[in-house]
């Protein structure tokens, strides 16, 4: 079996320099946050990991972060995707910076592999060797813990979330539950680099092997 990443293609993006004091309310963002880096991608996994990861390299906070329902073959426009992300800071150079960051993860570093010609058999088994505010913070750990973010169609998901946790010694933190708004699922494991480094690797040998034989007892 020959596996192919793919790649989360940033689709628009917008800076607000000044951001509306009435648009900053409902959005409820601190008093500190006045400039917003708007970001559309073609995947919402990647793209969270993306805005974790302007959280690192530059004074960002996510402020905005959600998942289209369907995915990116259903989207909503040609620039709509599957996910919209929004970063705030106190400056515009300090929002250019994260958005610099997201897309070059984006184009770079954290990706899904396809298991099939089509790419329309898919997983995500991410090792976020330190965690920045915003993943820290869904996950429930301190800032800087290691992470392995993990998602495949829905059971695929179940199955490899239970390898996983069985391969190293790791601690569920967030599940999510099949069907998310994108119809796959899977979770956020925390525990030592090496820990989460084999449970990603036991979670994607988990779904490769459904993917050979999906009809197994």
């Amino acid at each position: 079996m020959t596996e192919r990443p793919i790649r989360a293609v940033p689709l628009a993006t917008r800076m607000i320099p000044n951001v509306d004091a009435g648009l900053a309310e409902k959005l409820n963002l601190p008093r500190h946050i006045r400039s917003l880096g708007l970001l559309t991608s073609t995947i919402d996994d990647v793209g969270y990991t993306a805005l974790d990861e302007a959280t690192k390299k530059a004074a960002v906070e996510v402020v905005y972060a959600k998942s289209f329902y369907a995915g990116a073959a259903h989207a909503s426009g040609p620039l709509s995707g599957e996910f919209i992300g929004i970063i705030g800071g106190a400056t515009p150079s300090e929002v250019i910076s994260g958005m610099d960051a997201a897309i070059d993860l984006m184009e770079r570093g954290a990706c899904f592999y396809a298991l099939d010609d089509e790419g329309t058999h898919a997983y995500y088994a991410h090792v976020v060797s330190r965690t920045g505010s915003y993943l820290s913070q869904l996950a429930g750990i301190p800032e800087g813990e290691p992470l392995a973010y993990l998602i495949a169609p829905p059971l695929e998901a179940v199955y490899g979330l239970d390898a996983a946790l069985k391969a190293a010694d790791v601690t569920i933190r967030q599940f999510y539950g099949p069907p998310t708004e994108t119809n796959f699922g899977g979770g956020l494991l925390t525990g030592s680099q090496s820990a989460c480094t084999a449970a990603a690797q036991a979670f994607a040998e988990a779904v490769r092997g459904i993917a050979r034989q999906p009809l197994k007892r």
